[in-house]
Formats: C-alpha cells, structure tokens, sequence
C-alpha cells in the first residue's frame, strides 16, 4: 500500500492513506478503512489487516470514531481499551477529534475532500487527529482540541507541530452563500479564505456562464487557527494537495459521490 508520510520527529508515525494497496472495489478501490460509507466490512477488516502489518501493531490498537461535523473530541486512554466493542464505538460516536498520549495506538480521522489534521507535542508527548469539514472549521474544532490538550497535558502552541493533510483546494471548493455567511458571522478573514470564481459546471446562457460562486480556503482557516493559537508557522506543514483534482490517488467526495472511500489519516507515537 502507499501512504502519504509526515517527518513529525523521532518516536513518531504521521501519515495520510492513499487509494492504491488495498483490497476493497468501484468507487471504494482500493484502501479503504472507513465503516461508515458504504463499502463491505470483509474488505474493510482486510484493508485493516494490511495498514496494521505495515505498521507493526495489532488491528485493535486503532481509533477512528464516526465524525459528524461536530467540535466533540475524546481522549483515548488505557480505560478505552478495557471497554467492550459496542462500549468503544458508542464512546467514539459523534466524535470529530481524538486525543491521546499513548504509545503503540494509532488514532486517525477519515475524510474525502473535509481537513484532516494531525498534532504532534514533542514535549509532552501526545498526539490528536482532527477532522475539520467545514462545520467543523466554522466552530474551531481544532482550537477546541488545542486548548484540551493545554489543559490535560499542559501543551505549549509555540512547541507543537502540526500537519493539515489532503483535502480540498480553494480552488475546488465552490460553495453556496449560506456557507460564505457562516463563516463571515464567525468572523472569519473573508478577504484571505475566500474568493470569487466562475462556476465550476456551467450551461446554457452566456449569462449563466458568467456566473461566479464563492469558494472558500480550508486549509488556511485551519492555518490561520493554529497561528492564532500560538502555533509557528513554521511548525505548520501543508501537504498542498487538493484531493478533487487529484482524486486517482486520494478519495473525494465530490468527484465520487459520499458512497466511496475515505482516506484515513493517522498519527502513532512509538
């Protein structure tokens, strides 16, 4: 399989899943791990099966919850794993961030053009995964996860790094009014994250295809967010890959429809 690898430091795994190297099919094909779009559990646990080789832990060292969009995070602790499988899923459920300080775990969020984000605090040794679609960017859900692992294990911005994986591009992201006004309330920088472009599908009238949309910049908002946060720009790596035009090697929904893969995107501390 092919994985999309962050240098993070020693002691440390950071990666994003591509699409090669797996056994699952169609609009699934070919790695996928995610159990909440659609494609068959036999092929998931095999896709599984191939990540945890590669990475040389046990198949039931992985948290991923089911994200909504939500600012929910959980930490994991070594409670998590006493806990019964429908305990462990009912505690991850709705969740859109995890937290741990554990080694030989590796927790991840799965996305399909949203943000993943992965933090790393070397100084304190712990980690998160961040999903950030963006509902959840709107409501900050990786300041949310910060400011947790300040409290808890007394994290530092300006010594944290930080990876903003795959997901889609500004140029990609054509969205309604609604969405531009959600982020104009929350007080977004408007005149940074977003930007007018013809429409993306046009048809018919000259007038229609004059016609321009909103888009808006993911990634930076979440860069903007950990710098407001302290983080150095610096410590921030983008990965600059847009997963709508590049969708042949990591999954997008809106190239293939939300039943089809997801890239998972993880962080292990050793």
């Amino acid at each position: 399989m092919r994985l999309l690898e962050y240098d993070l430091g020693d002691r440390v795994t950071a990666f994003s899943s591509m699409r090669e190297g797996g056994v699952s099919t169609g609009n699934y094909a070919s790695f996928n791990i995610n159990h909440y779009c659609g494609d068959s559990e036999e092929n998931i646990a095999k896709n599984l099966s191939i990540l945890a080789e590669r990475l040389n832990i046990d198949t039931d060292r992985f948290v991923y919850p089911h994200q909504t969009h939500s600012s929910e995070f959980r930490f994991i602790t070594p409670e998590y794993f006493g806990l019964q499988q429908e305990e462990r899923k009912s505690f991850i459920e709705g969740v859109d961030a995890v937290i741990t300080d554990m080694a030989g775990v590796c927790i991840g969020v799965s996305t399909a053009d949203c943000i993943p984000i992965l933090l790393y605090d070397p100084e304190h040794r712990c980690v998160a995964a961040v999903h950030a679609g963006w509902r959840g960017t709107v409501k900050r859900i990786v300041q949310v996860t910060l400011r947790a692992m300040a409290i808890r294990y007394a994290t530092r911005p300006e010594t944290l790094r930080a990876v903003i994986g795959p997901g889609i591009s500004l140029q990609s992201f054509e969205v309604g009014d609604e969405v531009y006004a959600a982020f104009t309330e929350a007080q977004f920088p408007m005149q940074r994250i977003a930007r007018r472009f013809p429409l993306m599908s046009v048809s018919g009238s000259e007038e229609a295809q004059a016609e321009e949309k909103w888009h808006i910049d993911l990634p930076e908002c979440n860069r903007l967010q950990l710098i407001d946060m302290g983080v150095l720009a610096d410590n921030i790596h983008l990965s600059g890959i847009c997963t709508y035009t590049d969708s042949a090697h990591y999954f997008s929904a809106r190239r293939l429809g939300v039943a089809s893969g997801r890239i998972f995107t993880g962080i292990l501390l050793r």
